[in-house]
C-alpha cells in the first residue's frame, strides 16, 4: 500500500528514532510511551489501531504489526488522521442530565444503556441519544463510534459519566483521566454489593489488569508485564450478612476493574456473570426477599455513585453524586432485613 494513499494531508505527522536502550521494543508501546503521542491523548489502544491501518512506518516502510519488534536507530513515524465526524444518527432515547453547559455535560446513566455503538450495538446507545440532544456540538475527538465520549461505564454498570461538547472540554477531559487524579482533580466513586464481608475495612487493591490468557472477551489480575498498573480503594459501608456494601474510588480506570479487581480478592459482585459465576450457590443462603431481588438484578451490582473534577474550560470544581438506582436500593434494603 503506497505510503501517500492512506495520510490525508491534514493528518497529524510524529517522527521518532529509536534509541539504544529502546532495541526491541514493540512498535505499539514504543509510540505510545512518546511525550509528544501521550500529549496528543492518544491511547495506546489507538496507537495499535492505526498501526494496523498502515499509518505507521519504520525504516522508510509502511509497518501493520503492532507487534512488530524495533532495532536501534530506526526511523519511526506515526501519521495520525484529524477527528472525524460523528457518524451514528441522533434518537430521541431520554436522558437523565444533572448537569449541562457549553462545554460539557453530566449524564446519570440508566443499567442497560449501552455507552457507545459497537458490534450488535449499532443503534439506541447513549452516543445515538446525545446526538439527538446535542446534534452536530459534540466533540469530535473520541472519533466516528465515539463523539464526545471521554470515559464510558459498562452497559450493566448504571450511573454518572461526563460527555465533552467540545473539543477543547475533551482536550482537558482526557488529560483529567489520564492523571489518574494524582495532581489534578478528579474523584470517581462507585457502590458495589459484594459476596462476603472484606476482612479488612479499608484496602487497596494494586494489581495490573489485562486480557485473560484463554477467555479474550474477559479481563483478567496479570503480570505487569502483560497488564497495565489498576489500583483501586475500597470501603466496606455495611455488612449485609452474606454480603457487603463497598465504596470503591478508582485511581485508574481500567476495564472492568472494580468487578476484576473486587473477584480477585474473593469478594465478587453480586450478579456478575462474568467474574462472580462461582458464588451463584450463595443466592440459595439469601432470605426469599433478597434471593428475589438478586435474581431481578439481571446485571451486577455497580452503581458510579460520584463524580467530581476540575470543569475543563472554567476550572471550576465540579462535584456529582447519584443515589443508588430502584433495583439497587431494593437489594440493599431486603440484604438488610436478613
Amino acid at each position: 500500500m503506497p505510503l501517500e494513499n492512506i495520510l490525508s494531508e491534514h493528518s497529524e505527522l510524529f517522527a521518532f528514532t529509536v534509541a539504544e536502550g529502546e532495541a526491541g521494543c514493540r512498535l505499539d508501546k514504543f509510540l505510545a510511551d512518546r511525550e509528544d503521542v501521550s500529549a496528543a491523548h492518544i491511547s495506546r489502544t489507538r496507537v495499535k489501531t492505526l498501526i494496523e491501518q498502515g499509518r505507521a512506518t519504520v525504516a522508510g516502510s509502511v509497518a501493520t504489526d503492532a507487534n512488530h519488534r524495533l532495532s536501534a536507530g530506526e526511523a519511526v513515524t506515526l501519521k495520525v488522521p484529524p477527528p472525524e465526524p460523528a457518524q451514528p444518527q441522533g434518537e430521541d432515547i431520554a436522558l437523565n442530565i444533572v448537569y449541562e453547559d457549553s462545554h460539557l455535560l453530566v449524564v446519570d446513566k440508566p443499567a442497560g444503556l449501552v455507552v457507545h455503538p459497537a458490534s450488535g450495538h449499532e443503534s439506541g446507545t447513549l452516543v445515538n441519544a446525545l446526538i439527538g440532544h446535542c446534534g452536530d456540538s459534540l466533540s469530535g475527538i473520541g472519533g466516528v463510534k465515539k463523539p464526545g465520549v471521554v470515559h464510558r461505564i459498562d452497559k450493566d454498570t448504571s450511573g454518572l459519566l461526563v460527555v465533552a461538547k467540545t473539543d477543547a472540554a475533551h482536550i482537558g477531559l482526557s488529560r483529567l483521566f489520564e492523571d489518574h487524579g494524582r495532581e489534578l482533580l478528579l474523584v470517581r466513586e462507585y457502590l458495589a454489593f459484594v459476596w462476603g464481608v472484606p476482612g479488612r475495612r479499608h484496602g487497596v487493591i494494586d494489581a495490573p489488569i489485562g486480557r485473560h490468557a484463554t477467555h479474550r472477551e474477559r479481563m483478567a489480575v496479570v503480570s505487569a508485564a502483560r497488564g497495565r498498573e489498576a489500583v483501586t480503594h475500597y470501603e466496606t459501608l455495611q455488612e449485609l450478612g452474606v454480603a457487603a456494601l463497598v465504596k470503591c474510588r478508582l485511581e485508574t480506570g481500567r476495564t472492568h476493574q472494580i468487578r476484576v479487581h473486587m473477584a480477585h480478592i474473593g469478594h465478587p459482585l453480586i450478579g456478575d456473570a462474568t467474574y462472580g459465576s462461582g458464588f451463584k450457590t450463595k443466592v440459595a443462603l439469601l432470605s426469599a426477599d433478597s434471593r428475589a431481588a438478586a435474581t431481578a438484578l439481571g446485571r451486577q451490582a455497580l452503581h458510579a455513585a460520584t463524580l467530581g473534577f476540575e470543569h475543563p474550560v472554567t476550572r471550576a470544581e465540579m462535584f456529582f453524586e447519584s443515589r443508588l438506582p430502584r433495583d439497587l436500593e431494593k437489594l440493599k434494603e431486603s440484604l438488610a432485613k436478613g
